[in-house]
């Protein structure tokens, strides 16, 4: 099944990447090294780090600055970090389409330096949380086999497939979670 792109500025398919870790990724916030961490709301005074945490998570998929800006600043979207030592260390936003009755997980990221300590799941939690609609959906690299279980963990089942989307030509895997 391929689906057709949805209207939108703030998508990005390159979905939540995940390191393996011999962390507990259901800490919750805290590992054996005591790292605690909290979720808050993000705006646009976080652009510089939200950029740093888009070069280092995405690489060659990273957003360009306007996007950056976009996501920190529309209406009706849904963004939050992860704050460790007043240090973004994670990041969430979720794109309402209130006249399609779903949301969008457009971007999810945690630096690898503090993956598998369930920081990506929170974040997606509580970005869920606030999305007050019934159908939430998302893209991910078909490759990116981490992000797809996290996913499928959280409830998200396999929707569709955008054939040849990423630049490098590889397809994205389009999931969706009813509630």
């Amino acid at each position: 099944m391929t689906l057709q792109l949805p209207p939108s500025n703030l998508l990005r398919a390159t979905g939540y990447s995940l390191a393996p870790s011999s962390t507990n990724p259901e800490s919750n916030g805290t590992d054996s090294d005591k790292t605690n961490y909290h979720i808050e709301q993000a705006s646009w005074r976080d652009l510089n780090a939200l950029r740093r945490l888009e070069q280092e998570c995405f690489l060659r998929d990273a957003w360009p600055l306007l996007d950056l800006i976009g996501v920190l600043a529309f209406p009706n979207v849904v963004r939050l970090k992860a704050v460790l030592d007043e240090e973004m260390i994670g990041f969430v936003a979720g794109d309402v389409r209130s006249s399609q009755g779903l949301a969008w997980i457009s971007t999810i990221a945690v630096f690898p330096r503090f993956r598998g300590r369930g920081i990506g799941r929170a974040l997606l939690e509580a970005c869920e949380g606030r999305l007050e609609v019934s159908r939430i959906q998302l893209s991910v690299r078909i490759s990116n086999q981490a992000a797809i279980r996290l996913y499928e963990d959280a409830g998200y089942h396999r929707e569709g497939l955008w054939s040849g989307y990423y630049e490098d030509g590889e397809d994205a895997l389009v999931m969706q979670k009813e509630r």
